[in-house]
């Protein structure tokens, strides 16, 4: 991937989780905007599914993006597939090369019920 600006073909928005305070003494975590980043999502291979099986995580999409994209573990990537169809990411992690060309973001699909 070392032309990755070419291959990074969708836009996704960033939703990362806070807290807020209840107004009872407690806090209620939202998930609010950060902006957008190009990627590429692809599904992983069965190496990465078996490492994800082990740790006991569902990597069901993994999502390759520029090496300065704000990307942390727990943000949800929205966005839509190629046919149009909504999908919801959460991030599981993120990883970098050695040398930064690309960031990579094991990830699983959240399906909303009733879809």
């Amino acid at each position: 991937m070392r032309a990755v600006g070419r291959q990074l073909n969708r836009v996704l928005q960033v939703w990362r989780p806070g807290t807020t305070d209840d107004g009872a003494g407690g806090q209620d975590t939202v998930l609010a905007l950060q902006g957008t980043v190009r990627a590429k999502v692809d599904e992983p291979s069965n190496a990465d599914r078996l490492l994800a099986a082990q740790a006991q995580s569902e990597h069901t999409h993994t999502v390759f993006l520029a090496p300065t994209a704000d990307v942390r573990r727990g943000d949800e990537l929205r966005g839509t597939d190629r046919l149009g169809t909504a999908q919801v990411l959460r991030v599981l992690a993120v990883v970098s090369p050695s040398t930064p060309v690309y960031r990579k973001a094991p990830c699983q699909l959240i399906q909303r019920e009733g879809t």
